[in-house]
């Protein structure tokens, strides 16, 4: 196994995605709903990303990526087309001990992003290890159409009961 499975709580925590276009987006899409406070590093915002800003979903810092960026986040995104920034950034990460993804680079990430499948709060995970996100994508299609919307509702209303079941069987 190359990579340890987890679920990172990043509720209210400052989180930074350096880009803007549509991957950048969806990235800092995921961030905003996991409860993240999200910025944005770039010169400018592709459409998603300004709909974002315009809903308060981000905050937009309208420059390129420069060294020392990093310093008062707690997860980093690089999401650019510029290979060489997107090594700077995973190097300053590095040097923070700052988790980072590079996107469609697993080779400069200190940890990857999995296809998910949302049934808040179940959640599932699905990873190739960077190796084929198209199979991953598959598979989480699959596991999807088996998966019912209404898990979620049903771990809600368990999570009502649990310290009650819990203590009437102590197993």
């Amino acid at each position: 196994m190359k990579y340890l499975p987890i679920f990172y709580e990043i509720t209210d925590k400052p989180c930074v995605v350096i880009g803007a276009g549509g991957i950048a987006a969806r990235k800092a899409d995921l961030l905003h709903q996991a409860g993240a406070r999200v910025s944005v590093i770039s010169p400018e915002l592709g459409e998603e990303m300004l709909r974002f800003h315009q809903q308060d979903k981000i905050v937009w810092l309208p420059r390129n990526f420069e060294a020392g960026d990093l310093t008062d986040y707690f997860l980093v995104i690089a999401a650019t087309s510029d290979k060489l920034v997107n090594e700077q950034i995973a190097a300053e990460a590095l040097e923070l001990k700052i988790p980072c993804n590079v996107v469609d680079n697993p080779d400069l990430c200190s940890f990857i992003m999995p296809s998910i499948i949302n049934r808040d709060p179940v959640q599932i995970a699905v990873s190739t290890g960077g190796a084929s996100p198209v199979l991953a994508r598959l598979i989480r299609t699959n596991l999807e159409s088996c998966t019912p919307s209404a898990y979620g509702k049903l771990t809600k209303l368990v999570e009502k009961y649990r310290d009650q079941v819990k203590s009437t069987f102590p197993r």
